[in-house]
């Protein structure tokens, strides 16, 4: 066997040896919501309206305000819901939520719970409250539970902030008080 290829089987190895990094690369931390936001505020107290009608009254414990203040990111959410009449309709809690000053709508994310005057409760994973049609719907998992004592499960639903009329999107469960279905 010649020197040639020996030689050249060695310098590859030191060549691959060479160009191994067993060092960690460094990584950036992924920039947080506060890193990012147009303007940062605290004890944040605001009204949602329509046409002039109060609709909501949101306060949060710490509001993040983006692209030109028009959507704000909200932690620690406490909602209170209006009827056209200025009485008070139902409560809100939640861990996050989006205000979009723009069309006026806003989310609710991270275990959402919607107690209304009544004595109904919600609890979902995210919900959308639209002022102009004064409801509340999401397409995730729930459970209503009524002053009656009746449960009601599903996935996706349509309702006023009270949840008196609620419509029920996918896989409705019930269990309590027996419910008449509208026919078609």
């Amino acid at each position: 066997m010649s020197r040639g290829p020996l030689w050249s089987l060695g310098f590859a190895l030191l060549v691959l040896g060479a160009c191994r990094d067993s060092s960690t690369p460094q990584v950036a931390p992924p920039a947080t919501v506060a890193d990012s936001a147009d303007q940062t505020m605290f004890g944040v107290h605001f009204f949602v309206t329509d046409a002039g009608l109060r609709r909501a009254e949101v306060k949060s414990d710490t509001a993040y305000m983006f692209e030109e203040n028009t959507r704000t990111e909200l932690r620690k959410v406490n909602a209170t819901f209006f009827k056209v009449s200025g009485e008070k309709d139902a409560v809100l809690t939640s861990k996050q939520g989006t205000y979009n000053s723009r069309i006026g709508s806003m989310e609710a994310r991270g275990d959402v719970v919607v107690n209304s005057t009544v004595g109904n409760n919600l609890v979902t994973p995210h919900l959308r409250f639209d002022p102009t049609r004064n409801e509340i719907s999401s397409d995730s998992a729930f459970t209503l539970t009524q002053k009656s004592g009746r449960i009601m499960k599903g996935i996706g639903f349509v309702s006023d902030p009270d949840l008196n009329s609620i419509r029920i999107l996918r896989a409705a469960q019930s269990s309590g008080n027996p419910v008449t279905l509208p026919r078609r």
